[in-house]
């Protein structure tokens, strides 16, 4: 929903750090930010700092499950 949204704004630019290879529609199978048959690409500038963003969502859900 995130992608699609990103898109129908027509935002410029997405700059993120960690990728969500297994649900994520950016830089996966799906990539719709850059789908051909919309008439809007947006850059994207993966992995700032992605490292230090993986273990901040690790935790998030590390502590949900433990609710």
């Amino acid at each position: 929903m995130c992608a699609g949204a990103i898109v129908q704004f027509r935002v410029r630019r997405l700059v993120y750090g960690a990728p969500n290879p297994k649900h994520g529609s950016v830089d996966t199978i799906l990539d719709i930010v850059n789908q051909p048959r919309f008439n809007h690409r947006v850059e994207v500038i993966s992995g700032i700092m992605e490292d230090e963003c993986r273990e901040v969502i690790q935790k998030f859900f590390k502590s949900l499950r433990n609710k």
